[in-house]
């Protein structure tokens, strides 16, 4: 941020914009429409930047990109790109065998399995299968209302990967450079090293840096339908293609305006500090579709769904928003009263 001098100021000082004068190396630095102090410091990724000087001074670690999938189809890919797509099959989230990488298989392969969860159309996905190689396979699922985790290894296979609870979240730490993140319902993060980059492909994008191009194809395509895209990414050519389903505050009218009170949390002053570093209104407008969409008794586990997407996003900048409570998504559930 350039600072204005100020005819009042003695030589070499400048306005600081409160009436004052400073030296120039005083000035503070710009992120987001907020200033900082010299030596402050922020995150931006995984890496740390300090003001010194009216200049950001950031390390250069190279981090982790995370693919987002929650509720009722919300996508968000490596690069960035936001989009929602509801269709009721197996699909390849991210995968490494792409191309020609396909003739040589890759090391791994995320698939999604996702079922109806209302009476609109609308999908959400509630189990991850996970391919390690040739050899190792494991799946977390949901089973009779409660969470389930099984593996399967071939005879000699090791086993490259490390199960783990974090939170509400169930962690898989793999040696592959992957790393998934599940809410045991139906939220998922995956996290890539960096040398995947531009190696991948699926509905979590190829993660080169480009978010325009990341609607390919199975076939290697760049298409600009989100339908033809995702529809590409099916395990099984027996289900059918998924179409674009109705509004589900259209379909259910007399739920819209419990949802827009409900998501309002999100544009509320209980995530302010987060509003300048992950823009609400996206992931508001997902919340009230999802809140309007789980009419089968859903409801309020797709409206806490839709705020912690929103809060893990803040979360990975490391803003950290408290706002569950006793009567808002407590995250436990008394077993007796």
């Amino acid at each position: 941020t350039q600072c204005v001098s100020g005819c009042v100021c003695p030589h070499n000082l400048v306005l600081d914009g409160k009436g004052a004068c400073i030296a120039p190396e005083d000035c503070p630095c710009v992120h987001n429409g907020n200033s900082y102090s010299p030596g402050e410091s922020i995150r931006v990724g995984c890496n740390n930047c300090t003001c010194r000087n009216r200049k950001w001074h950031c390390s250069q670690e190279p981090c982790l990109e995370t693919c987002s999938v929650y509720g009722d189809g919300h996508y968000t890919t490596f690069d960035g790109k936001r989009f929602d797509f509801e269709g009721d099959c197996e699909y390849v989230l991210v995968q490494n065998y792409c191309g020609q990488q396909a003739m040589n298989q890759g090391t791994f392969r995320v698939i999604t399995e996702n079922i109806p969860c209302g009476t609109t159309g609308t999908t959400c996905s509630k189990s991850i299968k996970v391919f390690l190689g040739v050899s190792i396979f494991f799946k977390l699922c949901q089973k009779d209302g409660t969470s389930c985790s099984r593996y399967r290894l071939t005879p000699g296979g090791k086993m490259p990967f490390q199960i783990r609870s974090m939170g509400i979240y169930l962690v898989v730490d793999t040696t592959a450079g992957l790393i998934l993140m599940w809410d045991k319902k139906t939220s998922i993060f995956i996290k890539l090293s960096p040398s995947f980059q531009g190696h991948v492909c699926g509905l979590c994008g190829n993660y080169d840096g480009n978010g325009n191009n990341d609607f390919t194809t199975r076939s290697q395509s760049v298409v600009g339908n989100v339908l033809e895209f995702a529809n590409s990414w099916k395990v099984s050519s027996s289900c059918p293609n998924a179409n674009r389903t109705k509004d589900p505050c259209t379909a259910n009218p007399y739920r819209k305006a419990w949802a827009q009170k409900k998501c309002s949390i999100i544009t509320s002053e209980v995530f302010a500090k987060c509003h300048s570093q992950v823009e609400p209104n996206e992931y508001y407008q997902a919340c009230v579709d999802d809140a309007c969409a789980c009419d089968t008794g859903g409801d309020c586990e797709c409206f806490c769904t839709a705020v912690a997407a929103y809060a893990q996003a803040c979360n990975e900048l490391d803003i950290c928003i408290s706002w569950r409570t006793p009567s808002i998504c407590r995250k436990f559930q008394p077993t007796s009263f």
